[in-house]
């Protein structure tokens, strides 16, 4: 049993909470994820560490509630207990030799792109993070983002917060004057990270992209998160769980993913509903 010492609210869909599990963030490292079970019934969810503490020996997550799994999750509170917490998997970012790194996140997606930065920045790489949303009200870690970027962009797509637009804008604006980073990383909704890869690959500056939102079971075995790269002219095969998260984003065919990634979507909204549904009826048979 793994106990939650700290539950907040990021928006009115986004939760983050602070597990202790000293085994796990022991050897946590940027990019990894964890799979979790909330209770004995529970379903495998994969989530990616957000953040860690190996003296104190926890794990952040973040998780945007969007099915059973994390409707059911956002109802425990601090002091109360997750069932099953295991960690961490996935290869890490690649990080080392990068001195000079753009990051690009979206939405839920930026609390994969924060350890990538805070870890960036802790080893004195010059860092730009360029962060979109689509209204102020889900704006999340911007805080956290300005403290460890030496410039950092916030952008949302009606201009209620920060400037007007996509995550494109100022990463175009940067290429047009001239600007050139070791390597750009996105991380965030399929369709945001297609279009950073279609702005960045003209400068020819490496770009990797994190897989994550396509993962649904976190094993290789259930094969949800079967991706295609193509490379040398050849369709390959890959699993973002056990193969990634992270691609070069140069390789990926977006359009599968995309088709892929919607999958499960309309079963993930039912579960959510069923599972208000059956709170609420808890809520109004106990009062």
């Amino acid at each position: 049993m793994y106990k939650i010492l700290k539950k907040q609210s990021l928006n009115s869909t986004v939760t983050l909470m602070e597990i202790e599990a000293p085994l796990v963030a022991k050897k946590a490292e940027p990019g990894q994820f964890i799979i979790l079970r909330v209770d004995d019934e529970g379903e495998r969810v994969p989530l990616t560490i957000a953040d860690f503490d190996r003296v104190r020996g926890t794990i952040t997550i973040i998780f945007q509630i969007v099915g059973a799994t994390t409707f059911a999750l956002n109802q425990k509170n601090e002091g109360e207990y997750i069932r099953d917490f295991v960690g961490p998997l996935g290869k890490a970012t690649e990080l080392d030799g990068l001195k000079d790194v753009c990051i690009v996140g979206g939405g839920v997606g930026c609390a994969i792109a924060f350890p990538i930065v805070k870890k960036l920045s802790e080893s004195g790489a010059n860092v730009t993070s360029i962060i979109g949303f689509r209204t102020k009200d889900l704006v999340i870690l911007e805080d956290e983002f300005k403290k460890y970027s030496n410039k950092c962009f916030v952008y949302t797509d009606d201009g209620s917060y920060g400037e007007k637009g996509n995550v494109c804008v100022p990463l175009t604006n940067m290429f047009n004057e001239g600007k050139k980073f070791d390597k750009v990383i996105s991380i965030g909704p399929l369709v945001m990270m297609k279009f950073v890869t279609m702005a960045t690959k003209p400068t020819g500056i490496p770009c990797d992209v994190s897989m994550n939102p396509i993962m649904i079971d976190g094993t290789g075995m259930c094969g949800g998160c079967r991706l295609t790269l193509i490379r040398d002219g050849k369709r390959i095969t890959k699993f973002a769980c056990v193969d990634g998260p992270d691609f070069n984003a140069y390789e990926v065919d977006f359009d599968e993913a995309m088709v892929r990634g919607a999958t499960y979507k309309n079963f993930e909204r039912q579960a959510y509903e069923e599972s208000c549904n059956l709170k609420k009826m808890g809520e109004n048979f106990n009062g």
